[in-house]
């Protein structure tokens, strides 16, 4: 682990938690920062969204003074809303903007957003460019390495964004065609970092243990990494990557303290959501925790019909 600076922004770490749609939502950011990543980011908003005030848009922006460092991800296509988008985030009170150019769904692409802007490398400079020019917090990056392997562009964008001004580039080493298919190639996430030369190259792609987070430190020789599903369940992520960064041995989680972290993560949702809506809420939730145990799939089902916090409580607490 080493602190790492972001344009003026000093992160205690090189481990950045991604901003992940439908899942790193406002309790979801709380669980993560009580274990310290360098940098955690809301999930993904519309450029256009923010643009016309979108009530539901800013809620999804919403974060407590705990979660800092914290950054706010745009999507879009237009640079001459990028500034202003940009702007908006700053004036939120966020640490960093990210530009997407990643996501993969169709209703984010078809307009030509996220991995979309992979088919126009020079349109992702114009927009982080503006950007830039638009405030003084950090301008970082996020691409996949191509639309599909016929196209791998990771080193050339590298290029591009580090000329216009961004402060970090996250490569995710799977092309927009592979979806979450297959394993994730880290090759262009280290040719990304031997094409840069000012701009810091983080790595993203397969990292659901610390060990993989070694493993690509050591391939791609990157500047660090950007944790995304991993961080699904195990929010102590960060914590076991310094484990093993400073030498020592990882220690399984118990059953109980896992227990006791959705206990937590419970909690989280039931202060910021009315109660029907967190019961709904923990069906998504309710087994990150046990990935491998046995019984997971009863579990689920049962947290499926609760009707009550205090009923999925009862179901965690007999787990």
């Amino acid at each position: 682990m080493k602190k790492i600076k972001v344009g003026k922004l000093e992160c205690k770490s090189n481990i950045f938690y991604a901003p992940l749609a439908g899942c790193s939502d406002f309790a979801f950011r709380r669980m993560s920062a009580a274990y310290n990543p360098g940098l955690i980011f809301c999930e993904m908003v519309k450029m256009d969204a923010l643009i016309r005030n979108d009530r539901g848009t800013f809620h999804i922006l919403e974060y407590s003074p705990d979660m800092h460092p914290i950054g706010g991800q745009v999507c879009g296509s237009k640079p001459e809303i990028a500034g202003k988008a940009a702007s908006i985030i700053q004036d939120l009170g966020f640490d960093v903007v990210d530009f997407n150019c990643g996501c993969p769904v169709d209703k984010v692409t078809k307009d030509g957003s996220g991995s979309g802007m992979l088919k126009n490398p020079q349109l992702i400079g114009d927009c982080i460019a503006n950007m830039v020019a638009a405030v003084d917090i950090p301008v970082t990056v996020k691409i996949r390495a191509g639309w599909d392997e016929k196209g791998i562009y990771a080193a050339e964008i590298t290029k591009i964004a580090e000329k216009a001004g961004a402060q970090v580039i996250t490569v995710h080493g799977r092309t927009r065609e592979q979806g979450y298919k297959g394993p994730a190639n880290w090759e262009w996430i280290k040719q990304a970092k031997e094409a840069a030369t000012t701009i810091q190259v983080f790595g993203n792609g397969d990292i659901f243990t610390a060990h993989d987070a070694l493993k690509m430190i050591e391939a791609t020789k990157c500047d660090g990494v950007l944790v995304a599903r991993g961080t699904l369940g195990q929010p102590w992520i960060a914590d076991e990557i310094r484990t093993l960064l400073r030498g020592e041995e990882l220690r399984e989680k118990t059953l109980e303290e896992r227990k006791r972290a959705l206990l937590q993560h419970l909690h989280y949702i039931v202060e910021h959501l009315p109660e029907k809506q967190a019961v709904l809420d923990m069906r998504r939730v309710g087994c990150w925790y046990f990935p491998k145990m046995s019984g997971t799939k009863t579990v689920r089902e049962s947290i499926v019909k609760a009707n009550s916090i205090e009923e999925v409580r009862a179901i965690i607490n007999a787990i």
